[in-house]
Parts: C-alpha cells; sequence; structure tokens
C-alpha cells in the first residue's frame, strides 16, 4: 500500500506541470517558471458567476457558475468512517507490448520543444522515440456490488485515485451515488508532448477510449469478476489537467460510450502533439469551434479551475491560460443548453488537493444526477 500512495504522489508532481516550455537543451539550462497570477473570477469577458460563503459547495442539482473559498476544508465524506462499508481496492499491471494501440513513446529527459517559427501553434518536437512502459490499473469494487450484475463505472485518469475511492465508499452507503466500480488508470508515463501521457490525454480523437474499452476493460471484468454496463448513462470519465481535458474528449468522441465527465484544471488548451490539421488547436478547438458549431450532445460535465491556474508565458500562441480556457468553457456550454456546473476556486493552483478534497463528493453527487439503471 505505501508503493500504491508513493505511486500516486509522484504522478500527482507530474500532472501539475502540464504544460510545454521554450526549448531548452537541459533542465538546468531551463529559467524559473514564474508563478501563476491571481485571477480575480470577476474580470470582464468571464461568466457571470455566483459568490458562495466561504466553505459552502454549490448544490448538487444545480447547474451554472460557481465562486467558491478561499478556505478548503476536507468534506466529511473524504474521512474513512466507521460503519461505513468499504469497497475492495485491487490493482493489476499492463505492459505496453501487449499494447495494440499505445505501443510507448518517450522524449529525452531534460529536453522539450520549441514553437513552430512559421506557426507559434505548433510545437517541434524531436527528441521522441518510441520507448516501453508500465501501468497500474487500480480497481475500486463496493462492498454492495452483487456479482454478475451490470454495474454503472467511472473511469479515472492519472491513476490511483485513493480520494475517488473513500469518496465512493461515504456517497454509496448514503444512496447519494449508484452502487459503481471506478477504474483508476495510471497513465503510460511523461508529461506533455512527445510524452505517452501527453499522446493519451492530449489527442483530440478517440483512440483513448477506444483503449480503454478494447484493452482496459475486458481485464477488469476477467481479473475482477464484475459486469460492466454498456449504457452510456451508466459510464462516467474523469481526471485532472490533461486527464481532465482527455476525460472530455473520450465522451466526446464516444458519446455512445459516456455521458458524464468530471474536470479539476481541464487542460482546455492548446497541447496536442502531433498537429492535427481537423485541430489544430488542440483542445483549445473545444470552446473556440467544436462545441459551438456542434449539435449538442448527451454530455453532463461538471468542472473546476483555480484561481491561480496554470498560464504559459513560453507560449506564443495565446491559448495556454487554463484559467481563460475554462472560462470559455462554461460560457460556450451555457450557450448551447448543457448541463454543467462550473466552480471558479479562490486561493488554489492547478488541480489543487485541497480543493478536490472540499468538492469531490458534490461533485461525483452532481455528475450522477438523473441516472436510472436500465
Amino acid at each position: 500500500m505505501t508503493r500504491l500512495f508513493c505511486f500516486a504522489f509522484l504522478i500527482g508532481l507530474m500532472a501539475g506541470s502540464d504544460f510545454a516550455v521554450a526549448q531548452a537543451p537541459t533542465a538546468a539550462a531551463r529559467p524559473p517558471r514564474p508563478k501563476a497570477p491571481t485571477r480575480d473570477p470577476h474580470t470582464p469577458g468571464y461568466v457571470t458567476a455566483k459568490e458562495l460563503p466561504d466553505g459552502v459547495n454549490p448544490s448538487a442539482t444545480e447547474d451554472g457558475n460557481f465562486i467558491l473559498g478561499p478556505t478548503h476544508n476536507p468534506a466529511p465524506e473524504m474521512t474513512v468512517k466507521e460503519g461505513v462499508p468499504q469497497g475492495t481496492v485491487s490493482t493489476f499491471v499492463m505492459e505496453s507490448k501487449d499494447s495494440k494501440i499505445y505501443p510507448g513513446i518517450a522524449r529525452e529527459p531534460g529536453t522539450h520543444g520549441t514553437p513552430d517559427p512559421n506557426d507559434p501553434a505548433k510545437l517541434i518536437v524531436t527528441t521522441s522515440h518510441p520507448a516501453p512502459y508500465s501501468r497500474r490499473v487500480t480497481v475500486y469494487v463496493p462492498k454492495q456490488y452483487v456479482p454478475g450484475t451490470a454495474a454503472p463505472f467511472i473511469v479515472g485518469a492519472d491513476g490511483p485515485d485513493p480520494m475517488l475511492f473513500t469518496a465512493l465508499d461515504s456517497l454509496i452507503a448514503e444512496h447519494r451515488v449508484p452502487v459503481m466500480i471506478a477504474i483508476s488508470i495510471s497513465n503510460g508515463s511523461g508529461d506533455a508532448q512527445g510524452s505517452e501521457r501527453g499522446l493519451e490525454y492530449d489527442t483530440m480523437s478517440g483512440l483513448y477510449a477506444e483503449f480503454v474499452e478494447k484493452e482496459v476493460l475486458p481485464l477488469v471484468e476477467k481479473q475482477y469478476n464484475v459486469k460492466l454496463t454498456k449504457d452510456p448513462e451508466g459510464r462516467a470519465t474523469m481526471g485532472g489537467s490533461s486527464g481532465g481535458s482527455c476525460a472530455l474528449i473520450m465522451a466526446w468522441y464516444h458519446p455512445e460510450w459516456y455521458h458524464r465527465v468530471l474536470t479539476y484544471s481541464g487542460t482546455y488548451v492548446n497541447q496536442q502533439w502531433p498537429s492535427n490539421p481537423e485541430t489544430p488547436h488542440g483542445a483549445w478547438e473545444f470552446h473556440e469551434h467544436l462545441i459551438p458549431n456542434s449539435p449538442v450532445k448527451p454530455i453532463r460535465l461538471w468542472m473546476e479551475v483555480g484561481d491561480r491556474d496554470n498560464l504559459s508565458r513560453n507560449m506564443q500562441d495565446n491559448m495556454h491560460d487554463w484559467v481563460l480556457a475554462n472560462e470559455n468553457m462554461a460560457k460556450v456550454l451555457a450557450a448551447k443548453g448543457y448541463h454543467y456546473q462550473f466552480v471558479f476556486a479562490r486561493n488554489a493552483g492547478h488541480t489543487d488537493r485541497t480543493v478536490k478534497q472540499q468538492t469531490l463528493p458534490e461533485a461525483l453527487e452532481y455528475v450522477w444526477q438523473g441516472y436510472r439503471s436500465r
């Protein structure tokens, strides 16, 4: 268990540095990264949002935009409680050599991409190459699961996610969410453009969802003797940073598989590599073109951003401001009539752990509103 939590901590550190910087020959030669400025939720151009009393979360039944903080105390559901049935948590390992979809890449340590002088929206990466990886898949099965029944489930990025498992114990016991299985998948290593994690999470296509569907879920069912629902209403995705944009990418490109999405500090910015002419601005395309110009999809979305969230000054494309990206997401989701809840957290950084501890139970309850098993 100690090794499991150390792994989660390392993944969290990698996820917190989720944006590209200017090219440098070694890590030591890079200039110090400036701290992100504190953004005001009432900045002109941002969405109008309801300011909540400090320490209060939005209602799990209410759509719209909300401002919370600056204090972020853990929700009661984030503490293990005596007498609450606890699910079993198990882990297995997947090797890149066994994957037909992701055989593995890596970027050389200490190297980084550089903006294309002919197009600042593109990043040139010359040090990425094939490389093997191992990934852990951590599976939570609630005590209340009845073997043989088709269970709803949630797929999470950058696993394992112990906070998710703790929250589900309480929420399931209180009948606030369905009896669901959680599948927390670690990434294939690295970060940003040229890495396996960047390829998996930032690519604007259905490929990662197809990897999960074809290569991960069958192993979960086989190894743990569970049955996972095929109903997209009973399937959710979640993640933070690029794992958050990946969660929406999964549902966007495969709405026949997923209808419910939960994201912290979603990387709805220009992070995709290699470049794709169909979506040249990566996940920035969600609020720039895709959502405004597409028919409404059956997606219910909860999302959060911190007032000190990422802002990259090293990219000249003006598409690397995480706060602006999430504000734009809220704007276009509202205009199209989506069911969504957007939380702007004061006194919070990128994928802020304290904010997640405060909001995760409410976020899960919001995302699963309206679910009825079929």
